[in-house]
């Protein structure tokens, strides 16, 4: 399925690339206007002993929009709430919101928010869990209800409807071919320099194997998708 458009909503910088780099690289080369969303400010994005949050969040901003022209995206727009401290409440919501009126896009990309692990080896950030929850308001009812967030409407951001969602998931119903693109995937996410993730490639290809294998491609990325508006209303 072909979008006109799409908004990438993540929690920090880095995020997109290994849940969806793949995608948003398949998208922009069928001309999709993709822009990405980032809520946090990225600033606790390292451990290194007297490393300071402004200045963590400078590189991470730099890094980030040095991903994103890779895979293509128009526009990277960060909302600054404190990384690691991300909350579901009205500033957050309102915060997305005028996002996604002011972009209109065709489809909203974002984390699997009921994921609270994977195996046995990874708790799901908070942040990441945020994140989705955060998508999930916007599309109801946060974006289309002319209610909610009456302020909006005097900066001249009318409701709109959010057509499709797609989550990045664990349990997928969407696998998207990604062989074309993966080796951008890849590169996307070497240039988030400070995070070191040059140990991680090799799980990122053999996650998109994987994943593949269950597509029937050699790579996917997986997501579980929504139409949540008639095309013909």
């Amino acid at each position: 399925m072909r979008f006109a458009s799409a908004l990438a909503l993540f929690a920090h910088p880095d995020d997109a690339e290994y849940m969806c780099g793949g995608t948003i690289a398949v998208w922009t080369r069928e001309g999709t206007e993709v822009h990405y969303v980032i809520v946090t400010d990225g600033s606790a994005g390292s451990n290194e002993p007297g490393a300071v949050r402004a200045e963590i969040s400078k590189v991470r901003k730099r890094e980030q929009k040095a991903a994103a022209k890779v895979l293509g995206v128009q526009s990277v727009t960060f909302l600054d709430f404190p990384d690691g401290m991300l909350e579901v409440n009205l500033e957050t919501r309102k915060a997305v919101t005028r996002e996604v009126r002011r972009l209109r896009p065709e489809v909203v990309i974002a984390p699997d928010p009921s994921r609270l692990w994977y195996g046995r080896e990874y708790i799901n950030h908070a942040d990441h869990r945020a994140a989705g929850e955060l998508a999930l308001c916007a599309v109801m009812p946060d974006a289309p209800s002319r209610p909610q967030f009456p302020e909006l409407l005097d900066e001249g951001l009318e409701p709109y409807e959010i057509p499709h969602l797609w989550l990045a998931t664990e349990e997928p119903d969407t696998y998207l071919d990604i062989t074309k693109t993966m080796d951008l995937k890849l590169e996307a996410l070497t240039k988030h320099r400070s995070q070191n993730l040059e140990d991680s490639l090799d799980w990122v290809r053999e996650r998109a194997r994987e994943l593949g294998e269950k597509g029937g491609v050699e790579y996917a990325e997986a997501f579980r998708t929504f139409s949540l508006k008639d095309e013909e209303a």
